[in-house]
């Protein structure tokens, strides 16, 4: 019945479940994507129905300050004299075409008679935190000695995440101006 509580406690739950994972483990952020499906709206709708807000809303001010710090620590653990050695750039692109392409199959899933599946392609094409993410636990992994992921390859990582994140809403103008031109116009009254 106390208000505020569910800032303190999502965070609480996500945590927990981030220390979980960690323990028998897993990457934290398995334990984290585990608390986020729990905290679907539905199991707080009691809060907001009373004049709370969203976990989301609550959370933002938090985002908004860490996203840019995640980004430029990625940033700095990118080692641009990897960018000379042979097949950095080649598997950059060969990543850059996996995103693409492995969206665009992906979104053949999506049913339905009136859905732009070239556009819900392209707005599934930039979720390339996550693999920063499991990238960088891999730079810091090592097997036999050797890093499981090497600079090069993280590098390669990182390219590939910046371009499919720039490139992404310039697609989806097309798509969706695409999308409008081609939909047939409201009769008029």
């Amino acid at each position: 019945q106390a208000r505020g509580v569910l800032l303190d406690r999502g965070l609480a739950l996500c945590f927990l479940f981030s220390w979980l994972a960690n323990v028998v483990g897993l990457a934290p952020i398995v334990g984290a994507f585990a608390a986020g499906l729990i905290l679907e709206d539905v199991h707080y709708r009691d809060f907001v129905d009373r004049g709370e807000h969203p976990l989301e809303d609550l959370i933002h001010p938090i985002s908004a300050f860490l996203a840019p710090v995640f980004f430029v620590l990625m940033g700095l653990r990118t080692d641009l004299h990897s960018f000379a050695a042979p097949g950095v750039l080649g598997l950059a692109a060969a990543l850059i075409l996996a995103a693409v392409v492995g969206k665009q199959a992906c979104s053949l899933g999506v049913w339905g008679r009136e859905i732009d599946r070239l556009t819900v392609g392209l707005g599934m094409i930039p979720r390339g935190e996550v693999g920063l993410i499991f990238a960088n636990i891999g730079v810091g992994l090592t097997l036999g000695g050797e890093p499981i992921i090497d600079r090069g390859t993280f590098s390669a990582v990182v390219v590939m995440v910046i371009v499919t994140t720039l490139v992404t809403p310039i697609a989806l103008k097309f798509s969706l101006q695409r999308a409008a031109h081609k939909a047939p116009a409201a009769p008029h009254l």
